[in-house]
């Protein structure tokens, strides 16, 4: 067999999906303990649309976040620096239906800018508030799609023209 010749291997989620992102969120009654502010870990998020800016998630139908998701139609995108990213693993194996993943991880949820019910995560640095405009049954999993009503971001991570240097 030559070097490029292709076997067929079945078919599945080959492509890795990056990057990984914790997707914050609450029910309507957050003081209550099971629509308290939570958090998920998402690696199937993205881009959809430019104007109006909007993006998508793809969350299992399973998950706790998915009912308090499709409840209120809002949620944050708060992405991963390296501070985060054993809060980031540990809200990905644990359920918000069990315990309070902000207290367990030691981190500060405070009311997402243009949101109704969503938290952001204090510590993240960029969140993204997103209201959902339609949500696609896909089988094992539903995809939000919605549009970013506002961002925001650390001070530090702002050029002296304020745009945004994720690099830094």
């Amino acid at each position: 067999m030559a070097k490029h010749d292709k076997i067929t291997i079945g078919n599945s989620t080959i492509l890795n999906p990056v990057p990984v992102v914790m997707v914050s969120c609450a029910g309507k009654n957050p003081e209550k303990e099971n629509e308290r502010p939570n958090i998920v870990t998402i690696a199937w998020a993205g881009t959809v649309n430019s104007e109006p800016p909007m993006v998508s998630i793809s969350v299992r139908k399973s998950r706790h976040s998915h009912k308090l998701i499709s409840e209120t139609g809002e949620f944050v995108i708060n992405l991963v620096n390296k501070g985060l990213a054993k809060s980031c693993d540990y809200c990905g194996v644990k359920s918000g239906a069990d315990e309070d993943k902000f207290e367990s991880c030691g981190l500060t949820a405070v009311k997402a800018e243009g949101l109704q019910y969503a938290y952001a995560v204090k510590e993240a640095p960029v969140s993204i508030s997103c209201k959902v405009v339609s949500v696609t049954e896909l089988g094992s999993h539903d995809m939000f799609v919605a549009e970013v009503v506002a961002v925001t971001a650390d001070n530090y991570l702002l050029d002296e023209n304020g745009k945004l240097c994720l690099d830094k």
